[in-house]
C-alpha cells in the first residue's frame, strides 16, 4: 500500500489494442466471433465426452477438463475485453484488476499443468501400453488433475500477494487490453527488482519448464515409434501432432511474456492475443478435426438431438 504522502490509485486505465475507432470495430468482431467459437467448441467437446461411453478413456477426460479450463481462462479476459473495444473510458478499478490478475493466472498455469498432464498420458499411452490401465485410472486421473488446479491456485496466490504490496500512486495506464503481473507491477511507485525477478522465475520458470517437459516426453515417444509405425502409431502420432501444435502456440508467447525482466515492448499486448484469445480457439478446432473418435460422437450427438 502506499504510504506517506502518497495517494492510492483506485483504478486502472487500459489502453487497449488500439485507440483507433475503426480498428476498435473490426477488433470487436473478430474477438467476438472467436469468443463464441471457444465458447460453443469447447462446450461442444464436453458435452460430446460427458454423453458418449464410447469417450470414457483418460485422454478424453483430460480433454473435458481442457476444455473447461480454456472457457474460463477467455471468460477472464474476453468479455470485459469487448465491452471496452466499445466504450470511450476504459476504467477497471482496483480491486477489479486484481481480481482478473488472480484468476487469469489461476486458470492459466493450471491449463500449464493440464497440458503437461496430458502429455505424460500419451507417453504411458504408447510407450507402456501394458501398464496403462493401471497407470492411468479414474482415481489417478481426478489426482492429476486436481494437482494441476491446486498448484495454479498456490501460483496465482504468490502473484497475486506480491502484486498487492506494492505501492501504487501513479501513473495508472495500462498499455493492454486485461491486467497482468508485467504491466500491473511497472506502475508501483517503488524499487520493483527484487519482486520483478521473483515474479519472473515464479510464471517464467514453469511456463519453461512444463514446456521443456512436454517436449521431453513428445521425444521419447518418437524415439519409442521410430522403425515401427504401424496403423495404431500412426494415430497416436497424429495425436501427438495436435498436442505439440497447441502447446506450441500457447506456451511460445507466455514464455516471450514471462521468462524475462518485466521491461515493456510495444507488440507485447499483441503477444497476450496468442494464449489468451487463439490458443483456446484452436483448441477444439484441432483436437475435433484431427481425431474421428470425437467427430463421430458429435455426429451422432447432432443427430440425436434432431430427432
Amino acid at each position: 500500500m502506499a504510504q506517506g504522502n502518497f495517494s492510492r490509485v483506485t483504478e486502472f486505465i487500459l489502453l487497449g489494442l488500439s485507440d483507433t475507432r475503426e480498428l476498435q470495430v473490426v477488433f470487436f468482431t473478430l474477438f467476438l466471433l472467436a469468443y463464441a467459437m471457444v465458447l460453443l467448441g469447447n462446450l461442444l467437446i464436453i458435452v460430446t465426452v460427458r454423453t458418449d461411453p464410447k469417450l470414457s478413456s483418460p485422454m478424453y477426460f483430460l480433454l473435458c477438463n481442457l476444455s473447461f479450463i480454456d472457457i474460463c481462462c477467455t471468460s477472464v479476459t474476453a468479455p470485459r475485453m469487448l465491452v471496452d473495444l466499445l466504450s470511450q473510458r476504459k476504467a477497471m478499478v482496483f480491486e477489479a484488476c486484481i481480481a482478473q490478475l488472480f484468476f487469469l493466472h489461476f486458470v492459466g498455469s493450471s491449463e500449464m499443468f493440464l497440458l503437461t498432464v496430458m502429455a505424460y498420458d500419451r507417453y504411458t499411452a504408447i510407450c507402456k501400453p501394458l501398464h496403462y490401465t493401471a497407470i492411468m485410472s479414474r482415481w489417478a486421473c481426478w489426482l492429476l488433475v486436481s494437482s494441476c488446479w491446486a498448484g495454479g491456485f498456490l501460483h496465482s496466490i504468490v502473484q497475486t500477494l506480491l502484486t498487492i504490496q506494492l505501492p501504487f500512486c501513479g501513473p495508472n495506464t495500462i498499455d493492454n487490453y486485461f491486467c497482468d503481473v508485467p504491466p500491473v507491477i511497472r506502475l508501483a511507485c517503488t524499487d520493483i527488482y527484487v519482486t520483478e525477478w521473483l515474479m519472473a522465475s515464479n510464471s517464467g520458470l514453469i511456463s519453461l519448464g512444463c514446456f521443456l517437459l512436454l517436449v521431453t516426453s513428445y521425444g521419447l515417444i518418437l524415439v519409442t515409434i521410430r522403425g515401427r509405425l504401424t496403423e495404431g502409431h500412426w494415430k497416436a502420432l497424429s495425436t501427438c501432432t495436435s498436442h505439440v501444435m497447441v502447446v506450441t502456440l500457447f506456451f511460445v508467447p507466455c514464455i516471450f511474456t514471462y521468462l524475462r525482466p518485466f521491461s515493456a515492448f510495444p507488440f507485447d499486448k499483441y503477444v497476450c492475443v496468442i494464449y489468451t484469445i487463439l490458443s483456446p480457439v484452436m483448441n477444439p478446432l484441432i483436437y475435433t478435426l484431427r481425431n474421428n473418435e470425437v467427430k463421430e460422437s458429435m455426429w451422432r450427438l447432432c443427430k440425436s438431438c434432431r430427432v
